[in-house]
């Protein structure tokens, strides 16, 4: 436990950050997991987009990896739109 004020300050400013970005993390997990389950109906096109959205806000909040987000907005486009 830390002794300084900052130091105690920094700590729970972290556990706050900590809380949000698994928050995201796991709306995106969830999100993904939803387009995999369900097969390509007009309904789950706009769930797509929904599930671009989500990804790419994360990717831009640095909560996942930029290079993780194009990889699973790429898979998920793969199994609505098959392989070319």
């Amino acid at each position: 436990m830390p002794n300084i004020q900052s130091a105690k300050k920094k700590v729970r400013k972290d556990v706050k950050k900590t809380a949000r970005n698994d928050e995201q993390r796991l709306k995106v997990k969830k999100t993904v997991k939803k387009i995999v389950k369900t097969p390509k109906t007009a309904k789950n096109a706009k769930e797509l987009n929904g599930a671009y959205s989500t990804i790419d806000k994360a990717a831009k909040k640095k909560v996942i990896h930029k290079n993780k987000a194009a990889r699973l907005k790429a898979k998920i486009s793969k199994l609505f739109f098959g392989k070319k």
